[in-house]
């Protein structure tokens, strides 16, 4: 049998974010703004998984997320992993989960809440994280964090 494989060249230093289900890896390349980057980035697409069957996977050089960018991955792939590269060790590696809160990352799907209708932040309290339920903190709209818009 002949063995196959993808060389990529390894992370000096960045992120690599792995378990990416392929329907929403565009959804993380856009939310990221990997486009518009400058740095190197790897994406691999429809790769076999042992637990998802198929994921995605995105290399990024030089780029390190703070915790608001993590909260904001967080809605769009829930439980993806992240591997913080430092001279090509891991360094640390974690799971990316929703917050208990959320600040001006998505929209209230209430067309009354105050948030659509004034210049303020949304704020929600995610009430089922394994549902991804929320609700939001003003109107007490509850909605499906899988449906909801970005702000």
């Amino acid at each position: 049998m002949k063995r196959q494989e993808l060389i990529v060249s390894a992370l000096d230093h960045g992120t690599v974010i792995d378990h990416i289900p392929c329907d929403r890896l565009f959804d993380v390349i856009d939310l990221l703004h990997l486009r518009q980057m400058t740095s190197k980035v790897t994406i691999g697409f429809n790769l076999k998984s042992h637990k998802m069957g198929t994921k995605s996977i995105i290399k990024i050089a030089d780029r390190f997320f703070t915790d608001a960018e993590l909260n904001q991955l967080s809605v769009v792939t829930p439980n993806v992993s992240l591997s913080i590269i430092r001279d090509y060790e891991v360094v640390e590696k974690k799971q990316v989960c929703l917050p208990d809160e959320l600040r001006g990352i998505i929209r209230c799907n209430n067309p009354n809440c105050i948030t659509n209708n004034e210049p303020m932040a949304t704020f929600f309290h995610v009430i089922d994280k394994e549902q991804g339920a929320v609700r939001c903190h003003y109107c007490n709209h509850e909605q499906d964090i899988h449906q909801a818009k970005l702000v």
